[in-house]
């Protein structure tokens, strides 16, 4: 790609203004008209060279190195043609290179001159005699028209090819091109390279870029736009997945007519991905991870990564870390750990569905049907089977343990080989589903809520009255109130399901998409219960949060992307624990509830003190247009 104007093109127009400026000293001067093209020929010394100034000579020079530069002429037109072209830029339709009339030399520089040295005469008078410069006769009328006509023929002799093919760029775009590149360089026709432009947003301005498309790639987004190759099956086809993401934005471009700028494409291991955490990617969005802590939990201290794009929600999180650090740390608990899956089945009557039931939940059984399930992974392990009946339809809860995985796949394959082992003694099972959605995932439900799914945990501090006081600016007994009129009364007011608590979703969301998880569990992984109570004679805060149902995993999905796995590695849980499986999704599992303790803490205190709106306009407003602009 060109980058820069030719220097030879910049002096012959700096020439023009210069000339321009001399042709009006000369309007008031007495000098005769022969002199103006002596100043031409300093401003052209490449056309001029070796001329003779002398009356009776030049008119005889000029014709002859007219011809010798007519060839040259064009080959400079060409360059600058290439030029254009390269830099895809919108052109001002021209002529052609000028193909000289053939005039005899003599009588044309007669004709010009006497025509020049009249306008002159005739100007230098209206302006002694006071007549207005706009009112002219015929025969001023002439010889101005006649005049014109006589520039655009000299513009031709001396061959100026930025009158031809001049892109015209604003001033802006003009020091784009500001950069050097050897006069006379062409861009090849034969290139097999196609110019895409793309808009890259600024602060201030909008600066072109240019992404390139071979004419290989252009083949292929012609075939994705036109649809005779699908989208999903760039990568299987190309055996490259960044140029298939490349290829699939560019067609999407085409195909919506919305441009993609500013959603970044470089910068992502796409063959990652493929196969394991998203399909048909054309870029990655970017989150800001902020850090929040030292959170001291179990006597260790941990650095919360936290991605998000709320403002307050780290600075938020961090003050309660403080507090909690200042009090002498936090305790967790992990109570259960086990990731369930329910499947549905369905028999001819209710008597062949309780039959079902009560053989699963015959204890002799359990070893039985534990071998078969075990079979899928050597981590997971079945824990317990919990049936319901609706009429003749069975729901069948599996419970086992996962490792390091969240282990939802884990959890399916072993359901598929019980249930393949019961069709066996129950031929007229009908299975209808392997998740029957009592599970329940993804999904606020009471069963998560009282039963457990993936990790549960408790944590608690007790936060001495002088740090309530100096840390989150309130006092004890307005904490203990708010708490009961809001999270336990007030959510009760509003019938919710786990949601006895202020703002949980909120940490384990930004949680979760800093270390890799699935984002979509957060409604199960936020059920929790918030409690404050006040202790030691009222003095200090006793503060706890019960979530019975955190799924995370260490390993698997999300978890081994490179940014993810920085974050797991910041809180010393990256991949499998190899002396004690599930320890680094257990761990992850209490950072977690400690930093939803925190982040409870603060919020309180903040409500309870007032400064919730006064901090939100602070840290959570933007000034900045986000009007769309494409």
């Amino acid at each position: 790609m060109i980058q820069s104007r030719c220097p030879r093109d910049k002096t012959n127009l700096l020439a023009h203004k210069l000339l321009a400026v001399y042709l009006s000293i000369y309007i008031h001067s007495n000098q005769p008209p022969f002199l103006i093209l002596e100043q031409l020929t300093i401003f052209y010394p490449q056309h001029s060279k070796g001329i003779d100034l002398r009356k009776g000579s030049f008119v005889k020079q000029m014709d002859a190195k007219r011809k010798d530069m007519q060839g040259a002429h064009f080959d400079h037109q060409s360059d600058d043609h290439q030029m254009v072209k390269a830099v895809n830029k919108k052109m001002v339709d021209s002529p052609k290179s000028f193909d000289g009339i053939p005039v005899p030399m003599g009588i044309f520089f007669t004709v010009f001159f006497s025509l020049v040295y009249y306008l002159l005469i005739r100007w230098r008078e209206k302006i002694r005699n006071s007549t207005p410069l706009h009112v002219v006769t015929m025969t001023e009328m002439a010889a101005i028209i006649t005049f014109f006509a006589s520039c655009i023929y000299l513009l031709g002799f001396f061959g100026m090819s930025f009158v031809q093919a001049t892109p015209f760029i604003d001033t802006e775009e003009e020091e784009e091109l500001d950069e050097t590149t050897p006069c006379g360089a062409a861009v090849s026709c034969e290139s097999d390279i196609v110019p895409v432009k793309q808009v890259v947003k600024k602060e201030t301005e909008m600066a072109a870029t240019e992404t390139i498309v071979t004419k290989e790639d252009e083949e292929v987004i012609q075939a994705v736009v036109s649809g005779k190759t699908p989208s999903y099956s760039l990568e299987s086809k190309l055996g490259d997945c960044k140029r298939a993401a490349f290829i699939r934005r560019v067609a999407l471009e085409r195909i919506t007519g919305k441009s993609l700028d500013g959603l970044p494409l470089e910068g992502l291991d796409y063959e990652s991905i493929l196969g394991q955490c998203c399909e048909m990617p054309v870029g990655y969005v970017q989150i800001p991870v902020g850090i929040a802590g030292p959170l001291l939990l179990d006597g260790k201290e941990f650095s919360v990564p936290m991605a998000t794009t709320e403002g307050c929600l780290v600075a938020s999180t961090n003050r309660g870390c403080k507090a909690i650090y200042a009090s002498g740390g936090a305790t967790s608990i992990l109570l259960k750990d086990g990731m369930t899956r329910a499947p549905v089945v369905r028999f001819a009557t209710a008597k062949r569905a309780a039959e079902l039931k009560f053989f699963l939940e015959e204890p002799l059984n359990f070893e039985t049907l534990a071998s078969v399930f075990n079979k899928s992974s050597r981590f997971g392990r079945l824990q317990t089977i919990r049936c319901a009946i609706a009429g003749k339809n069975l729901y069948i809860r599996f419970t086992c343990s996962t490792g390091d995985a969240m282990g939802m796949n884990m959890v399916s394959k072993g359901v598929q080989n019980v249930l393949e082992y019961l069709h066996a003694d129950f031929p007229d099972m009908d299975v209808i589903g392997i998740s029957g959605n009592y599970c329940s995932d993804k999904k606020p439900a009471a069963v998560n809520w009282i039963e457990g799914r993936g990790k549960s945990v408790v944590c608690e501090a007790i936060i001495p009255e002088e740090v309530v006081n100096k840390v989150l600016k309130t006092n004890v007994a307005s904490l203990v109130e708010l708490n009961m009129l809001k999270n336990l009364t007030g959510s009760a007011m509003a019938g919710a399901l786990g949601g006895f608590n202020a703002h949980a979703s909120n940490i384990v969301s930004a949680v979760y998409l800093a270390t890799g998880q699935d984002p979509a569990q957060n409604v199960e992984s936020s059920h929790c219960i918030t409690m404050m109570e006040a202790v030691n004679d009222g003095r200090d805060l006793h503060v706890s949060v019960t979530m019975p149902s955190i799924e995370v995993g260490t390993v698997g999905g999300g978890t081994q992307l490179a940014s993810q796995s920085a974050c797991l590695n910041l809180l010393g849980v990256k991949g499998a624990n190899k002396e004690s499986a599930g320890e680094n999704a257990r761990k992850l599992a209490k950072v977690v509830a400690g930093s939803v303790l925190a982040g409870e803490l603060s919020l309180m205190s903040a409500i309870a003190a007032g400064q919730l709106v006064k901090s939100h306009m602070k840290y959570n407003r933007s000034d900045k247009d986000v009007s769309a602009k494409h």
